[in-house]
């Protein structure tokens, strides 16, 4: 097409505009497009369906991303159960006239698994007898919202009437046990009506002024004891407006994703640092009260990063990741553990059964589960993976069936997928695996198994890995790359030479890392999420053997973090999503249904003179989609040939992500330094031109049937 006819100054015009838009020299959208930036979609020679998993989210309780973040229970340790640190949360209120004797105590408690509560002496009443909790690095509370508090009481020798309750402001820092102080009053109530039997208290709390840093008091009215259990500030703004709901805003920021598959519950806590710290999904489902927490994997996994104070309370357990995968409509992939502890920690393996290894099924003895199981074999995680489909797909009749019908979900989840190991790697995993999938695929042989390539996307034990898998007919393999953003722009080819036949690719862990892979300083820069938007093409391109494709990890907290870079940051209050997440969802949000064969002029590869593309059709709108990655310092005009295109339609919708800054970050002040604009342009032919903004990458849709 000629750069002086209508159609070529219309589209210069769009870029120049665009250029204008996103705060960049006009001159540098002035470059005359190349062969090498002449682009064939061949619209009329589509390729493989775009799998509806192709994106989703890697959900993994790291950064305080289930306590303290999406799960939204303001209490830390609201049931005293943490052995060893029953107080962990906790402190006795200083000065004053205060506590006796406060102490954690198993007399006559309130279940079986929940056997340890608070006892709390005043020997004379004064209103400074009592404790406070500091919350997940405070609690976040909104004026006007109003938030349940609940607790279960028992009254003790002496005259205590009542408990009273107050939410405020946290005061000075101290040190030592007995460090608590007193801010600003947002909230309060008394509780009254004490029996010498467990009772279960309950009133909401309304805070007259925003705080991030609030915390709950609890004092006694008069003198004597109280027994105190199950401590609970729940907001009653959840998403779905469920009584034990998830944080709104977080959930929010997932379902505007759009996404393909929630894969959970990680990630290393499903290993555990030993086989007795491992994620067991049975002991997270039931009743809330019931529920033991279990120290976390991340909470001394990094000296610079020490956490000793987190622990998972499993208030989020495995049927609310099942409500969240329904509620943000992806499909629910749950990780199991293959009967080993982290080979990065203790390395502790379950022992082969002479059932698992003559091969587990249906027939097979089931070998009960046993939450005190101290030396459980490979049987017994087999066991509960197949307890777990049940769980989730059984009818009210099944055993766990009617558990799920219980907790208040009649129909089945649908679940499809299921992931047996972790991140595991040599021949200790596979030689569990082997059993441990073909006693899945006996009963269940519709479910998908995800399997493990292990924590390197090279090397000798990844290559025999994939090797023996695809041997086994893995119906998907699990890769993991964290690296340099310059490795991901120089492997967009990494899957152009794969198998298309046979076991498929989730591409289950991957980051860019700016200074180093675990390194405290790494950010969410632009020029890591353009570095992965760049691969990405390269996932697109290959969609008929890859399938699932997530970042990892997923959620952090600013006060509270392992392990940077992370898709989404949040305080108590507010959450931002990171350049990273909009390359995300840029993608997750326009898959289309069918990819497309893109070929560039003079012969140049995907990724050469670094511009980077792929294309597919989605049959539902009519349109061709085209992603652009533009990695230069200047604009960049492009031509799309679209090669059979039927039914054009007059004008495109451009998203455009883009930074002259490739150190750019977004803040919870700034949350949108680096964020999607949207323009329009116009189409006259099935030659499209369009300029890319420097450093930049854009999502065209076009209308064209094919």
């Amino acid at each position: 097409m000629p750069t002086s006819s209508p159609t070529r100054i219309a589209q210069l015009a769009t870029g120049l505009a665009l250029c204008s838009a996103l705060g960049l020299p006009a001159a540098l959208a002035q470059t005359k497009p190349t062969a090498a930036n002449t682009l064939t979609i061949q619209v009329n020679k589509p390729g493989a369906p775009i799998a509806k998993t192709m994106y989703g989210l890697f959900f993994e309780d790291i950064n305080f991303a289930a306590d303290g973040g999406l799960y939204p229970e303001l209490v830390k340790n609201k049931s005293f159960e943490i052995q060893g640190q029953h107080f962990i949360g906790w402190n006795a209120i200083r000065g004053g006239a205060g506590l006796q004797t406060y102490t954690v105590v198993s007399d006559r408690p309130i279940s079986a698994t929940n056997n340890h509560f608070a006892r709390l002496t005043a020997a004379q009443a004064g209103p400074d007898a009592g404790l406070v909790n500091e919350g997940f690095r405070g609690m976040g509370v909104k004026q006007g919202a109003e938030y349940t508090f609940s607790v279960y009481l028992r009254r003790g020798a002496g005259s205590v009437s009542g408990l009273r309750v107050a939410l405020e402001e946290q005061g000075r820092p101290g040190s030592g046990p007995e460090a608590a102080t007193s801010g600003r009053v947002l909230a309060e109530t008394q509780l009254t009506g004490l029996t010498n039997e467990w009772k279960k208290y309950t009133v909401v709390l309304k805070p007259s002024a925003t705080a991030a840093r609030a915390q709950l008091k609890l004092t006694l009215d008069g003198a004597g004891t109280l027994d105190i259990d199950v401590v609970s500030l729940f907001p009653k703004d959840t998403y779905n407006k469920r009584e034990n709901g998830l944080r709104t805003d977080l959930v929010q920021l997932l379902k505007d994703m759009n996404p393909g598959f929630l894969r959970f519950p990680g990630g290393c806590i499903v290993e555990g640092r030993t086989l007795s710290e491992r994620y067991q999904w049975k002991e997270s489902i039931g009743d809330l009260a019931s529920r033991v927490p279990l120290v976390n994997r991340w909470n001394m996994e990094f000296k610079h990063r020490s956490t000793p104070d987190y622990y998972q309370s499993f208030g989020l357990g495995f049927f609310e990741y099942f409500q969240l995968s329904e509620d943000i409509g992806a499909e629910p992939v749950p990780i199991l553990n293959v009967g080993m502890a982290c080979q990065f920690n203790s390395s502790e393996m379950a022992p082969m059964s002479s059932a698992a290894t003559g091969g587990s099924g249906p027939n097979a003895p089931a070998a009960a589960h046993n939450h005190a199981e101290d030396d459980p074999t490979l049987e017994t995680f087999i066991q509960d993976a197949l307890d777990l489909i049940e769980f989730a797909n059984g009818p009210a009749s099944s055993t766990w069936g009617a558990k799920r019908v219980a907790m208040g979900h009649a129909a089945p989840f649908n679940l499809k997928f299921i992931g047996i190991g972790n991140e595991q790697w040599g021949p200790q995993y596979l030689e569990r695996y082997e059993p441990f999938m073909k006693a899945v695929k006996a009963k269940y042989p519709n479910i998908n198994i995800v399997s493990s390539a292990g924590p390197s996307p090279d090397g000798e034990l990844f290559t025999k890995a994939t090797e023996r898998l695809r041997e086994l007919k893995a119906e998907v393999i699990d890769e993991h790359y964290y690296a340099k953003p310059e490795w991901f722009r120089q492997n967009v080819g990494r899957y152009d030479n794969y198998p298309t036949t046979g076991s498929k690719i989730f591409a289950g862990e991957y980051a860019a890392q700016s200074v180093a892979i675990g390194s405290p300083d790494n950010k969410n820069s632009w020029d890591c999420a353009i570095s992965e938007a760049a691969f990405m093409t390269g996932l697109e391109r290959n969609a008929d053997k890859v399938i699932m494709a997530s970042y990892a990890p997923l959620f952090a907290h600013v006060d509270a973090w392992q392990w940077t870079p992370d898709l989404i940051w949040f305080d108590n209050l507010k959450a931002y999503g990171t350049p990273n997440y909009y390359v995300q969802k840029m993608y997750s949000t326009n898959p289309g249904t069918t990819m497309l064969p893109v070929q560039r002029g003079a012969g140049a590869k995907n990724g050469a003179e670094n511009l980077f593309s792929s294309a597919t059709a989605d049959d539902k709108t009519g349109e061709i989609i085209v992603k652009l990655v533009n990695y230069s310092p200047e604009a960049r005009p492009v031509t799309l040939s679209l090669q059979g295109v039927k039914k054009l339609g007059k004008t495109g919708k451009a998203t455009v992500l883009a930074s002259n800054d490739l150190n750019a970050v977004n803040t919870l002040d700034q949350p949108q330094n680096v964020a999607p604009k949207n323009e329009s342009f116009t189409v006259s032919s099935s030659n499209v031109t369009y300029t890319l903004a420097p450093n930049s990458f854009t999502v065209l849709r076009i209308p064209g049937k094919r």
